[in-house]
């Protein structure tokens, strides 16, 4: 049996970057999600955002990926919102994701920065955020093309 510890911080929004997640409903999705992460055998170690995206500190098993994880708590979150009927209209995830590695020395500094979404948010927008992990990462569509 392998000896594992990667570290994800995953990010992903709202379709359209919707503020669908109103402080009422905020804390009951990310709680799902919780839930059903560990249902999955997801170690999710931390999560929250704001009103348009979600933030999320995991920590892999040596048979998971990146993109299957993802999906597995995009997918169902989705589906239960819907099916919880908690927005009044058909809600959806976008596609796209950002999803970097994490050193072992600053997984505290990532819970906090996730921690405090709702603060941050009053000074930056996500869209300002994003482009931020983009610039910060040199992220491209798919970083694993790169030469």
């Amino acid at each position: 049996m392998p000896y594992i510890k990667v570290w994800i911080h995953l990010i992903w929004a709202t379709k359209d970057r919707y503020p669908y997640l109103k402080k009422e409903i905020r804390q009951m999705v990310f709680k799902h999600i919780l839930e059903n992460a560990r249902k999955k055998g997801i170690y999710l170690d931390f999560i929250n955002g704001y009103t348009e995206h979600v933030h999320t500190l995991l920590s892999l098993k040596a048979t998971q990926s990146i993109s299957e994880v993802a999906q597995a708590l995009k997918g169902e979150s989705s589906h239960w919102i819907n099916e919880q009927q908690l927005i009044g209209v058909k809600f959806g995830w976008q596609d796209e994701y950002i999803a970097v590695s994490v050193s072992d020395s600053v997984v505290n500094r990532v819970r906090d920065y996730i921690k405090n979404q709702e603060e941050h948010h009053r000074t930056k927008s996500f869209a300002e955020e994003y482009q931020w992990f983009i610039e910060k990462y040199g992220l491209t569509k798919d970083s694993s093309t790169r030469g």
